[in-house]
């Protein structure tokens, strides 16, 4: 985002043909395994990644008709704060720890600036799109506490 990159590198979708490998999978084997993986404690992403790597199920749209989130979202496995703000805040808990070493480190204090504006602009479009509540607040002293 702060960077002069084009940031055109992205995944491709799976060739659509008449029979693929993956339908040997059903919609409610798919949504078992789902719920399966996400009760170990993983996010959504790392959820799609194991029905990739693990049962060879590259798209789980093309079998349910839904995405992994939505999925959650009805089972009730879905965090309460969304994937990205969790990330970004690890992102900055670790620049904090960084910064508590090395004090001096003037590039890591431009870094956690970029990161806590991305949290906060991230927030307040979580706020319009009503996945936070209103009163919700990023501040660093509470930053591990909501990780956890």
């Amino acid at each position: 985002m702060h960077s002069r990159k084009k940031g055109i590198s992205k995944s491709k979708k799976p060739l659509k043909s008449n029979k693929t490998i993956w339908e040997r999978y059903s919609e409610k084997e798919v949504i078992l395994l789902i719920e399966k993986i996400a009760k170990q404690g993983k996010t959504s992403s790392e959820i799609g990644i194991a029905l990739r790597d693990t049962y060879g199920i590259p798209d789980v749209k093309l079998i349910t008709k839904q995405s992994i989130t939505t999925i959650l979202k009805e089972k009730k496995l879905y965090s309460k704060l969304p994937e990205d703000m969790v990330a970004l805040i690890r992102k900055s808990i670790q620049i904090m720890e960084h910064l508590e070493t090395n004090k001096h480190d003037q590039p890591s204090v431009r870094g956690l600036t970029l990161t806590e504006s991305k949290i906060r602009r991230l927030a307040k479009y979580y706020k319009r799109k009503e996945v936070l509540p209103q009163t919700w607040r990023y501040s660093k002293t509470n930053a591990k506490l909501l990780i956890e």
